[in-house]
C-alpha cells in the first residue's frame, strides 16, 4: 500500500457524482481520504506525488463475470459461426463447452494456473483490479476443485482481487449421456459438498436444452446450505425462466439477460438482484443484445463483465465491452462507465471499491486520454496508462 497524490487529472470520475475536471487525489495507506477539486486538497507532505498530465482518472474495472480457466482453442468453431452454424448446432455435434472440457481435464493444474495468470496479467494491464471466476470446464469433482483452486491462486499470487463461481451445472458431461437428472443429482450429493470450501457463488446454466428452473433451484437450494450465493446464467438464448428465479431466491446477479422481458426488469428491481450484462457474447454470437436501457430504466443495478471464454467471448479487457455497451445497447458512456466499475463490484458484493471517495479502496485507473468517453470512442486501443490497486502501481 502506498500514500499517494495524484495530481493534474483533467477528469475524475468517483461514481459519488458528476466527473470532476482539475482534479487531485490523495490516497493513505491504500485509501482514498480526498476526491475532489484541486483547490480543496488537503496537506500533501510525506505522499507520492503522481501528475496525471491532464489525463482523466477512473476507479479500477470490475470484471463480474468470467470462465477464465480453461485450456484449449475454439476458433475453428468461430470460423463455423460464421459460415452459419448455431450455438446449438456446434455443441450439439459434441463441440462448445465440452470441447474445453475435454481439453482442460487433459491439462495440469500448473498449466491451467500459468494460462490463467497470464489472463489476468493482461485483464490487469487493461485496468481490470477485481473479477469473478467460475468454474465449468471440469464438470466432475477433482476437475472443478482444481479450477477453483486456480482461481484463488490467481488472487493470491497477482495484484487482483478474485471471486470464486461453482458453475458445476454449465453442461451434461459425455460420461452422464442424456442422464441429466443423474448428473444434477451428482452436482447436488457429489460435486458441491467436494468444492464448497473453494467457491464464493454457485452458478446454474438455465437454458433450454441445459438446466431447467427446477434443477436450478434444487442446486441453489443446496449451495445455500454451504453458505454459496447464488449468481445465475438468464435467458441468454431463450426465454427460460432463469430471471424469474434469481429474483425468487434472491441472487446475487442475473447474468446475460438478452431476452429478458419488462416483467423480468420489474421483479429483478423489486429482489435487489444485479443485471450483468455481456455484450461481447451476444456480439460474438451475431445475437440481440441484453435491453440494458429497458432493465436500468425499471430500476436494475446494471454491471457490465467481459464473459471471457474460449468459444463465445474471447474478450479479456473492458474497454471494447464498454464500447459494445454504448454503441449496440445505448447506455451513456458514464452510464457505462459505472456499469463496468460500480455496477461490477456490487455484483460481487463489494462495498469499498468501483468508487473513488473516502473510504474508498485506491484501486484506480489513470487513462492516456483526458476523459473516459475515449475508451468507447477508440475501442481498439488500449488506453490505459496506469493501473493501481491500493494504491500500489501494478504492470
Amino acid at each position: 500500500m502506498t500514500d499517494l497524490f495524484l495530481t493534474g487529472i483533467g477528469q475524475l470520475t468517483t461514481n459519488t457524482g458528476p466527473p470532476i475536471a482539475d482534479a487531485v487525489l490523495v490516497v493513505d495507506s491504500g485509501v482514498v481520504t480526498f476526491a475532489g477539486r484541486a483547490g480543496d486538497a488537503p496537506d500533501q507532505a510525506g505522499r507520492k506525488r503522481v501528475d496525471c498530465g491532464g489525463n482523466a482518472v477512473l476507479p479500477g474495472f470490475v470484471d463480474s463475470h468470467t470462465h477464465l480457466v480453461f485450456a484449449g482453442d475454439r476458433s475453428a468453431e468461430f470460423a463455423r459461426r460464421l459460415a452459419g452454424a448455431t450455438y446449438q448446432e456446434i455443441a450439439e455435434e459434441g463441440g462448445g463447452i465440452l470441447s474445453t472440457v475435454a481439453a482442460t481435464r487433459s491439462s495440469g493444474e500448473e498449466e491451467l494456473f500459468a494460462l490463467t495468470a497470464a489472463r489476468a496479467r493482461r485483464m490487469l494491464s487493461a485496468g481490470t483490479t477485481t473479477i469473478e471466476i467460475k468454474s465449468g470446464y471440469g464438470l466432475d469433482v477433482g476437475s472443478e476443485a482444481m479450477l477453483l483452486r486456480v482461481a484463488r491462486r490467481v488472487g493470491e499470487e497477482l495484484p487482483i482481487t478474485v471471486k470464486t463461481t461453482f458453475l458445476g451445472a454449465h453442461a451434461v458431461p459425455r460420461e452422464f449421456g442424456d442422464d441429466r437428472t443423474g448428473y444434477v443429482d451428482h452436482v447436488v450429493k457429489e460435486m458441491l459438498p467436494g468444492v464448497a470450501p473453494l467457491a464464493d457463488y454457485c452458478d446454474v446454466f438455465v437454458e433450454e436444452g441445459v438446466f431447467s428452473v427446477e434443477e436450478a433451484r434444487r442446486i441453489f437450494a443446496t449451495a445455500a446450505s454451504f453458505g454459496l450465493g447464488a449468481r445465475v446464467h438468464a435467458e441468454q438464448f431463450s426465454h427460460s425462466g432463469g430471471a424469474a428465479l434469481a429474483a425468487e431466491i434472491g441472487a446475487v446477479s442475473a447474468d446475460h439477460l438478452d431476452q429478458a422481458t419488462p416483467e423480468d426488469a420489474n421483479a429483478l428491481a423489486r429482489a435487489g438482484v444485479v443485471t450483468v450484462m455481456v455484450p461481447g457474447a451476444s456480439f460474438t454470437l451475431r445475437s440481440p443484445q441484453a435491453p440494458a436501457v429497458m432493465l436500468a430504466d425499471a430500476g436494475c443495478t446494471i454491471a457490465l463483465a467481459t464473459d471471457c471464454n474460449p468459444g463465445t467471448s474471447y474478450y479479456e479487457a473492458m474497454g471494447p465491452v464498454i464500447s459494445l455497451a454504448v454503441v449496440e445497447m445505448g447506455l451513456g458512456v458514464e452510464q457505462a462507465i459505472t456499469a463496468a466499475t460500480l455496477g461490477g463490484a456490487l455484483a460481487l458484493g463489494f462495498e469499498d471499491r468501483g468508487w473513488l471517495g473516502p473510504g474508498a479502496r485506491a484501486d484506480l485507473v489513470v487513462l492516456h486520454a483526458p476523459t473516459t468517453a475515449h475508451i468507447p470512442y477508440r475501442p481498439g486501443s488500449n488506453l490505459v496508462g496506469a493501473t493501481y490497486v491500493a494504491g500500489a502501481p501494478v504492470g
